[in-house]
């Protein structure tokens, strides 16, 4: 996920003319929807803070992070490579999670919360019994997160769907799983709407998921573990 961000950004960069050659720099992705578009279930204070401020962050950090690895590789000064790498670890995981998030959800009035009939679906009853009690599933590992990170729905290395948790921004690629959905349990996600009432943000965040974009990404992630 993280390759191909990147290589997608690059790409972009060769058809506004930049040189290939040059690492294009990470940018802040833009939302499909109005900061105000989640409401009453995620804040448009929350939205603009957590896109601009917190997303940007990463953003920056990554991109700070992969000038000092040129310099390191350019000096070849294997230690400082080492030593930048949990620095490309949470900022570039900071970015690629947030991307998915971001796209993860949708207003309720474009069809937030809708699962329609297919095989996404199907997997899902067949599983866990069904949304809701994936629902419930996912909710309660997520609950149990010390500290900061992410519940992620993905596809694991035997095709099946999962449930797992990654600490602070780890990917869910990190581990071996293809991430669908990603909840994110940091306290700048919901804090601001519901204090320490955190459950009450993983029950409502459902009401706003895009399962047009989860399906996508699980038809896309079957379709390359076939290959």
């Amino acid at each position: 996920m993280f390759a191909r961000t990147l290589t997608v950004t690059a790409r972009r960069a060769t058809l506004a003319g930049a040189n290939p050659a040059v690492r294009a720099k990470h940018t802040l992705p833009d939302l499909d929807y109005p900061y105000d578009a989640l409401e009453p279930v995620i804040s448009a204070k929350i939205m603009k803070l957590h896109h601009t401020k917190h997303h940007a962050t990463y953003v920056a950090g990554l991109n700070a992070a992969e000038e000092k690895l040129k310099a390191a590789q350019s000096s070849n000064d294997v230690q400082a490579q080492v030593a930048i790498q949990p620095l490309l670890r949470f900022h570039g995981g900071g970015h690629v999670n947030h991307t998915i998030f971001w796209k993860n959800l949708i207003g309720e009035s474009n069809g937030g919360g809708q699962l329609h009939d297919g095989v996404l679906k199907e997997a899902i009853d067949k599983q866990f019994g069904g949304k809701d009690k994936l629902s419930t599933v996912m909710n309660n590992k997520a609950a149990g997160i010390q500290g900061s990170g992410w519940a992620w729905l993905t596809l694991n290395a035997k095709g099946e769907l999962d449930v797992i948790t990654t600490a602070n921004q780890d990917m869910a690629a990190s581990v071996g799983h293809v991430p669908l959905l990603g909840i994110d349990a940091w306290e700048h996600a919901f804090y601001l709407d519901y204090m320490n009432v955190k459950m009450d943000y993983f029950k409502n965040i459902w009401r706003v998921v895009n399962w047009k974009d989860v399906a996508r990404r699980y038809d896309e992630a079957v379709a390359q573990q076939a290959k």
